[in-house]
């Protein structure tokens, strides 16, 4: 009797002397919405972060607009630490009351227009809209080089572009669109009419990134960041070609900021302190993303982009005037395009 109430004894030890253990491997964890793998090079991101902070982080293929659903779902109970937005939808994340304050190291280092003044959110980076086109794809056609090329009947069925209805990226091709062909930020009638006009080719309209989708082929063309395009042509070695449209386009930041009252607070501000740091910021920039710290990108890098005259055609976007009509861009392509 007397062994096994030891024997028991010494198993509720050992017990309690690996919970320690067990309670420091569940705290290395963090969650960040809008993460993908397949996007901006996060899946380099995150075993970065896994290898630098010890921080495990699952990837996410949230688009923006799925992600500010779930945070204002979950305000109550949040399940993310962290989340990466496009820039027009840091505004409404802090609006919703789901991000927490936090200024990051080098947070003075951010440019003004670039972060929200009180610190719920930050630009890590930017990308500019253009057509990411698979050459080989196009069967014999000419390669693309405007807006209005798109709505040619020979393009039928070969152009894409994320769903405006709920992805930032959606959002920024009828923003980029509406203001080449002469609307503003409150008129999106030029804009809409042109993806009325688009609905005749067929168009693909997916809520996820479609990156993969273009490299096989099934999306011969679609509305995207020069990074992907780059990365899919240089990493990924595919007869890709990135065009900025003759009309114009648009650059658009994207943020990231700490969820209010996530789970694991100290993993989220480490997280957005090392996305900002010079390795970080290195690795965004070998990923063909300009970093918001232009310093980080390589010489070697820049000089893959096309040439610095068709980026003349790129504007800087109002991420607060896109912000206040989002919402308004999602519901008029609902009702004026399906």
């Amino acid at each position: 009797m007397n062994r096994r109430r030891l024997l028991k004894s010494a198993a509720v030890a050992g017990a309690f002397s690996a919970l320690p253990g067990l309670l420091l491997a569940q705290q290395q964890r963090a969650i960040c919405y809008n993460c993908p793998p397949e996007w901006a090079d996060w899946g380099g991101m995150l075993k970065l972060i896994n290898q630098r902070l010890n921080i495990s982080v699952p990837p996410d293929n949230k688009n923006s607009g799925q992600s500010l659903a779930a945070l204002i779902a979950e305000k109550g109970n949040p399940v993310a630490d962290v989340t990466y937005l496009g820039g027009q939808v840091g505004p409404q994340a802090r609006e919703a009351g789901v991000l927490a304050q936090y200024r990051p190291q080098r947070w003075n280092d951010i440019p003004a227009g670039l972060k929200d003044p009180d610190g719920y959110w930050f630009t890590i980076h930017s990308g500019t809209l253009g057509l990411f086109i698979n050459t080989a794809a196009l069967r014999g056609k000419p390669v693309p080089r405007s807006w209005r090329d798109l709505t040619n009947a020979d393009y039928k069925g070969m152009v894409g572009y994320l769903n405006p209805a709920s992805a930032a990226v959606g959002q920024v091709g009828v923003i980029a669109v509406n203001l080449a062909l002469g609307g503003t930020y409150d008129n999106l009638d030029p804009g809409i009419a042109y993806f009325k006009q688009l609905q005749a080719n067929d168009p693909i309209v997916p809520t996820q990134t479609a990156y993969a989708r273009v490299l096989s082929g099934e999306i011969p063309i679609l509305f995207d960041y020069d990074f992907n395009a780059y990365r899919a042509q240089y990493t990924d070695k595919a007869p890709v070609q990135f065009v900025i449209p003759r009309e114009g386009t648009q650059q658009l930041p994207y943020v990231m900021g700490l969820v209010a009252r996530g789970p694991n607070p100290d993993h989220g501000r480490r997280m957005l302190d090392f996305v900002l740091s010079d390795e970080g910021q290195r690795h965004w920039g070998n990923a063909f993303l300009r970093p918001v710290f232009p310093s980080a990108m390589s010489a070697e890098v820049r000089a893959r982009f096309v040439a610095d005259a068709e980026y003349a055609r790129a504007q800087p976007i109002d991420v607060f005037k896109l912000s206040s009509v989002a919402k308004v861009i999602g519901e008029r392509y609902r009702k004026d395009v399906g």
